[in-house]
């Protein structure tokens, strides 16, 4: 074998991902493009019924109330979806639920004045209400950060290397959502997971047989087919007019920027997977500012989460190869569809957990993979650079975890004052891995050397893509449509 030559091992650092089959603005055919949106689909099932799965019983909720739950959380992804690939980011990302928001819902279920209720029935409509008065008025957090471009202005203060750890935990940080599920079912999990990565690595253009292997094993333990209506449109307000407190709204608050924060590191992981440019301040700012309007929607239409990235689906632009914005676009409309029709969705919607834990277990780590490859921008020779990213790695994860651990041990979070929404605040701050690396990686970057290392922290590389018109590409993936671009100008 011939000596490899110094020459021959360096790989240089590349704006865009190669190999992908389908880029954001390049489309398969209709047809694929409809498989690949069931996908996308069938994948978003998994959090839309999994969180009211939980939450709703606690609520005192029945298996009719938790199957309007999820057919309403999955009628407001659609429209989410819709928006931020139209008007938003533009980038092919499914708008979901997010867990980020489970710490504040609980604390507002355990409020000692929906607790005394008796009536279990009454208790959901109550705890409903006001976790819908929460998110309404949380929301204005991320519309204000987003549409007043403080959140374009806040991104001057990142760079490749404190981009790293934020974008790897996003994924990294959902191992508890991975094998540990898959665990509970071994015996449909890791044949699951085995014949994902057999499929989406050793055989091309599978888009559908995974669906079909789904299928194959389908239960319907949480009552979901037999509860569902066959026919049941979602409205604003179904449950009751939303009450507000303002403790509440404030731990909401909490999740809300939580949100903002994973669904920042999403986006620019989505835009490596879609082989787009990072997307601009400006860009990132509006998708921003339109996730927030897609709170509000949360509040108004009683989901019960507010809405993020979803991590998943993010993987699997990566796993099936195909970035485009039109597959994610069909994937809204089947989540609208769907959800109007309840039996057919709940059909779908019956998919034991465990074998949407093995998919994510490939997921997820493919999305954490897009954050380390930020590196190839920046000089991990440097003992700064290696110092910054080992702690807030290592920090994102074990500071998140502490706070799970210690609230199994003791039933309520490290934060245990007095002041319910000071606990919720910190509490849903620190559960949150990519919030936590963002905190110590951003602050770190910023204060140690950072005049005399921008070179090494990668901002040559970063800078011509903090404005729309530093390359010309942004032009291509991220101008609004319908010539909005005249009413509303890239700043």
């Amino acid at each position: 074998m011939a000596a490899v030559k110094p020459e021959e091992i360096s790989h240089p650092p590349m704006d865009q991902l190669q190999g992908l089959e389908y880029c954001i603005d390049s489309n398969p055919s209709w047809a694929e493009t409809i498989a690949l949106g069931f996908q996308h689909y069938i994948l978003a099932l998994g959090t839309a019924v999994m969180i009211p799965s939980f939450l709703v019983p606690v609520m005192g909720g029945s298996d009719d109330d938790k199957v309007r739950v999820v057919q309403t959380l999955l009628f407001v992804e659609g429209i989410n979806t819709l928006l931020q690939t139209l008007f938003g980011t533009r980038l092919p990302t499914v708008v979901g639920g997010s867990y980020a928001f489970m710490v504040p819902v609980i604390s507002i279920i355990r409020d000692p004045s929906f607790a005394t209720i008796e009536d279990p029935h009454l208790r959901f409509l109550s705890t409903m209400r006001a976790v819908q008065g929460a998110l309404i008025v949380a929301s204005s957090i991320q519309i204000i950060l987003g549409f007043s471009q403080i959140w374009a202005i806040c991104s001057r203060f990142f760079s490749p290397l404190g981009m790293v750890p934020v974008i790897a935990l996003v994924g990294f940080g959902l191992f508890d959502r991975g094998f540990l599920v898959v665990g509970t079912c071994v015996e449909i999990g890791i044949p699951m997971l085995i014949l994902f990565i057999a499929f989406s690595q050793q055989v091309e253009h599978t888009s559908t047989d995974r669906d079909l292997t789904q299928h194959s094993c389908r239960t319907d333990r949480a009552n979901l087919i037999s509860s569902a209506p066959w026919i049941k449109i979602p409205y604003p307000l179904e449950w009751g007019a939303p009450t507000f407190d303002a403790g509440h709204a404030f731990g909401m608050m909490a999740a809300v920027l939580v949100s903002l924060v994973e669904s920042t590191g999403a986006y620019k992981a989505a835009s490596r997977l879609a082989s787009a440019t990072p997307p601009p301040a400006h860009v990132l700012s509006r998708g921003i500012g339109w996730q927030g309007i897609g709170i509000l929607l949360n509040g108004l239409f009683g989901t019960l989460t507010g809405s993020t990235v979803s991590v998943e689906n993010v993987g699997l632009l990566g796993s099936n190869r195909i970035g485009s914005r039109r597959v994610i676009q069909v994937s809204a409309g089947f989540m609208i569809f769907f959800s109007m029709l309840g039996k057919f969705g709940a059909l779908f919607a019956s998919i034991p957990f465990p074998m949407f834990a093995a998919v994510y277990c490939v997921l997820f780590g493919i999305v954490a993979s897009v954050g380390l490859s930020f590196l190839q921008f920046t000089n991990m020779n440097s003992m700064r650079n290696l110092f910054i990213c080992g702690v807030s790695l290592f920090l994102g994860l074990s500071i998140p975890e502490y706070f799970r651990e210690y609230t199994i041990r003791a039933f309520h979070g490290p934060a245990h004052t007095n002041a319910g929404w000071f606990n919720d605040f910190l509490n849903t701050i620190f559960f949150s891995s990519p919030t936590v690396a963002l905190i110590v990686a951003v602050f770190l970057d910023n204060t140690l050397d950072y005049k005399d290392s921008a070179k090494d922290r990668g901002m040559p590389w970063w800078a011509k893509f903090r404005t729309f018109k530093g390359d010309s590409r942004n032009e291509e993936f991220y101008t609004l449509p319908f010539n909005l671009n005249r009413f509303f100008p890239p700043s």
